[in-house]
């Protein structure tokens, strides 16, 4: 048993690892989700994993991964691109953790399958897909409902991207600041400073 949850368990973190650093990172760089993304993978696939013991198999495994989908982030809206690769992720631990195989070769396949599905769909394609990015901002003028169509120009000049909607965190009247969130469109990720001064 133990033999066979190591080899699992390599599997399943290889082809994690090939999800998470060489399409979704180079994508979005995203660090915080690489973190939520690695440990939802282990944490599903040792639970799923010791539990396919007790006869629970796919129902409950499923019954898991439809209660993982309904956790929402309350402090930052998941992108929908990043909740496809969360969903990914989860999949791989539970398809391998309990997957009923006399071998390993039907597994592989399925894994490989699933990733390069991700990597055509994710970079082959090239869809234009939405990013967001926290920054402060400095101009509390334009922060004002009315000023919305002033502070969307005045940004995208700024960080020479195609923001088209934002959303005020909180302000500080003290630094002359506003924490945004701010959501962009893009062909390949872009990365600009998270503090923007005068």
């Amino acid at each position: 048993m133990i033999t066979d949850f190591l080899a699992r368990y390599a599997l399943n973190l290889f082809f994690t690892f090939l999800v998470i650093r060489f399409i979704y990172y180079p994508k979005y760089r995203n660090k915080d989700f690489v973190f939520t993304f690695f440990l939802f993978n282990s944490i599903l696939f040792v639970l799923c994993f010791l539990l396919a013991e007790a006869d629970l198999k796919f129902g409950f495994a499923f019954g898991l991964f439809a209660m993982f989908s309904m956790f929402r982030y309350r402090t930052v809206t998941v992108p929908i691109g990043e909740m496809g690769y969360f969903f990914l992720v989860v999949t791989l631990g539970i398809v391998n953790s309990i997957a009923s195989l006399a071998n390993y070769e039907m597994l592989v396949i399925a894994n490989g399958v699933l990733v390069f599905l991700t990597f055509v769909l994710g970079r082959w394609l090239n869809l234009t897909h939405e990013n967001h990015q926290i920054i402060w901002y400095d101009n509390l003028e334009l922060i004002k409902p009315a000023q919305r169509p002033a502070l969307l120009a005045d940004l995208s000049e700024r960080t020479g991207l195609q923001i088209h909607n934002i959303q005020v965190i909180k302000v500080d009247y003290q630094k002359g600041a506003a924490q945004l969130n701010v959501y962009y469109f893009s062909k390949e990720n872009e990365s600009f400073a998270a503090d923007l001064e005068a």
